[in-house]
């Protein structure tokens, strides 16, 4: 049965999720989860516990320490919005800012789904290595904003 939830509650909620995200404790992040949860993110879909574990397998293999800031949040029913910055340090020192969106939905106050939105070449132009991939990854970035600047 699905109970009534109250929108600040979502709110204090999602809230303690970020900081566990920024504990880096995969247990207690996986309890945020509903066990039929999915979670999608770069194409890809990710379902259920075992799922959530995955992703963040990889997010803290990926990033050995992270910082969210939090830049717009809205809540309406059951549904959690957050534009924020995450501010990563990757394995071999460098540290990648990313402006990134993410949607939540909840039942129970647990997350049904997750919905993560950003962009790759954040990540690409900190994790790019000698000339040629570097050289490839600017001209992929210049070409995106041919006709905006």
């Amino acid at each position: 049965m699905v109970q009534e939830q109250e929108e600040d509650q979502i709110r204090e909620v999602a809230m303690d999720l970020d900081d566990a995200i920024e504990s880096r404790n995969i247990e207690q992040i996986v309890s945020f989860f509903a066990d039929d949860c999915e979670i999608e993110l770069m194409g890809v879909t990710l379902s259920g516990k075992d799922g959530a574990r995955k992703w963040l397998e990889w997010l803290f293999e990926t990033l050995v320490e992270i910082k969210l800031e939090p830049v717009i949040i809205m809540v309406d029913g059951n549904a959690f919005f957050e534009e924020f910055i995450l501010i990563g340090t990757l394995p071999n020192g460098k540290t990648v800012k990313s402006k990134q969106s993410e949607v939540l939905i909840y039942e129970n106050y647990k997350i049904k789904s997750l919905r993560l939105y950003f962009d790759r070449l954040d990540f690409a132009d900190v994790v790019a290595e000698g000339i040629i991939s570097r050289r490839i990854v600017k001209t992929l970035i210049a070409r995106s904003l041919r006709g905006l600047l």
